[in-house]
């Protein structure tokens, strides 16, 4: 079975994490062909939303650390440069909002690729762990960005130190997911966040990403002049126009991402 499962279905690129049996678990080739597949899903103008889970128990637990050991080992230098970092590159830098369905077990870097979509749920049996203290490692894939800018200094601080087990309801209270949802309906509820993104006017959601992104290292005024920059942009769309119709005729807008 491939280590990515890959599926276009009614605007939304569905991206499967598919190594079950080691808790889907990151090896190089799983790694290389998420990066392959999100580029796909950036070039494609019938996607509209990018979905990513995990098969069976877990999200991600993170590295598979049978490639750090043994005659074949990979450095960790690799790994981050060319496994990690890209990922949460092209995540951050896709302009479709990506959707984290946290199934079950995030953990490490599985976390914190969750972390960094634009809008992450859970079911109620996941939890987040920033395993990365319990081998002497420090928190990677951008966890040492996000998370302070989620649950804050003292709290993500915390985190990566203590490697504490965060229940989903805990994250959502911290602020790590936007909500949590009872595990026999995961995935009938994540999917429809999936779906009420897929509808929305993608190049404006693409405008709003790109701004938050932005905003991690502008000032005020330079944000706010970017505002009037991606706003002016938006103003220009079809589905802006689209909307305003829509409001004016009191009936639902079609948005056709464009």
């Amino acid at each position: 079975m491939p280590s990515i499962l890959f599926e276009i279905k009614d605007s939304i690129a569905y991206i499967t994490l598919n190594r079950p049996e080691k808790f889907n678990s990151f090896n190089r080739e799983m790694a290389l062909l998420l990066q392959q597949k999100l580029d796909e899903c950036a070039s494609l103008h019938e996607i509209r939303c990018v979905y990513i889970t995990g098969a069976g128990k877990a999200f991600s637990a993170g590295q598979d650390i049978s490639e750090l050991v043994g005659e074949e080992k990979i450095g960790i230098k690799q790994i981050l440069s060319e496994h990690y970092n890209p990922i949460v590159k092209r995540i951050r830098n896709l302009p479709k909002p990506v959707v984290a369905a946290v199934n079950g077990v995030a953990a490490g870097a599985g976390a914190n690729i969750a972390l960094c979509c634009d809008v992450v749920v859970a079911s109620d049996a996941a939890s987040f762990i920033q395993a990365f203290s319990k081998i002497g490692l420090i928190p990677d894939s951008g966890g040492t960005f996000t998370l302070p800018r989620l649950v804050g200094w003292q709290k993500a601080s915390a985190l990566a130190m203590m490697g504490d087990k965060v229940t989903a309801h805990d994250a959502e209270r911290m602020g790590m997911v936007y909500k949590v949802f009872e595990a026999e309906k995961f995935e009938e509820e994540a999917k429809k966040v999936a779906e009420h993104l897929s509808h929305l006017p993608t190049k404006g959601l693409a405008y709003t990403k790109h701004a938050f992104n932005h905003s991690f290292h502008n000032n005020w005024e330079e944000q706010l002049a970017l505002e009037d920059e991606f706003q002016q942009k938006a103003a220009l769309t079809e589905d802006y126009a689209e909307g305003i119709s829509a409001f004016l005729e009191k009936r639902a807008a079609h948005f056709k991402g464009k």
